[in-house]
């Protein structure tokens, strides 16, 4: 289990409990944190890479994998969100698909069932626009590439290479999944929109940079 924080002190022990009581080897990624989050990771059993400056989820990501590669035995990785929006269930869920499935990386997806309704308007908007304009996740059949909710195998793991550091890595990890030919699935999955992730989420900057960035990829691909 991969935890990429960055200043998530305020929910972070809650999240990590959670964690911890289903997946015995829990890496928490702390990306430049101000407000305390590496003290509060370390009063726990999880384990503690630290960045020293902010660098953004993508290399934060790319810490906790790379450090999973070299943990003895590991089968499959999972990268779960520090801000208490992803349920423990629907990430066991995705490692059930892995062991049971012919799939090689299985993505969680807020639009693969039936959309929660307290999901914001915009975030709504962009994350569909983004599928939209992305021949690439078109032809892959999926439906959320901005999820950071994910399960993959090891052998992804050690191939998995992303170098964009902040926000265009989801699309990054995703141009991967189809240059490598890894057999992808999707499952739904529920997200809470608490009011601390509601503050801490989508931008509408964040969000047009986005749109921007699909435009672009859907003039390469």
């Amino acid at each position: 289990m991969v935890v990429p924080v960055h200043d998530e002190a305020t929910v972070l022990a809650g999240v990590l409990a959670q964690l911890l009581a289903v997946f015995p080897h829990v890496v928490c990624v702390d990306d430049g944190s101000t407000d305390g989050s590496a003290e509060v990771v370390r009063g726990t059993a999880a384990h503690l890479v630290c960045h020293p400056v902010n660098l953004g989820q993508g290399a934060a990501l790319q810490t906790g994998i790379e450090y999973v590669r070299e943990m003895p035995g590991a089968a499959y990785v999972v990268t779960f969100d520090a801000d208490g929006q992803h349920a423990v269930d629907d990430a066991l869920a995705l490692v059930e698909r892995l062991r049971h499935e012919p799939l090689d990386v299985v993505l969680g997806s807020r639009f693969a069932g039936t959309p929660s309704p307290q999901m914001p308007r915009l975030r709504s908007w962009v994350l569909r626009a983004v599928v939209r304009l992305s021949p690439r996740l078109r032809r892959l059949g999926l439906s959320d590439a901005h999820n950071g909710l994910r399960a993959f195998t090891i052998d992804v793991a050690r191939a998995l290479d992303l170098r964009v550091s902040r926000m265009g890595h989801a699309s990054e990890l995703i141009a991967q999944v189809e240059q490598h030919g890894w057999r992808v699935g999707e499952q739904p999955v529920e997200i809470a929109y608490t009011a601390y992730s509601r503050a801490k989420g989508q931008s509408l900057l964040n969000g047009v940079n986005i749109i921007v960035e699909g435009l672009a990829r859907g003039r390469r691909v």
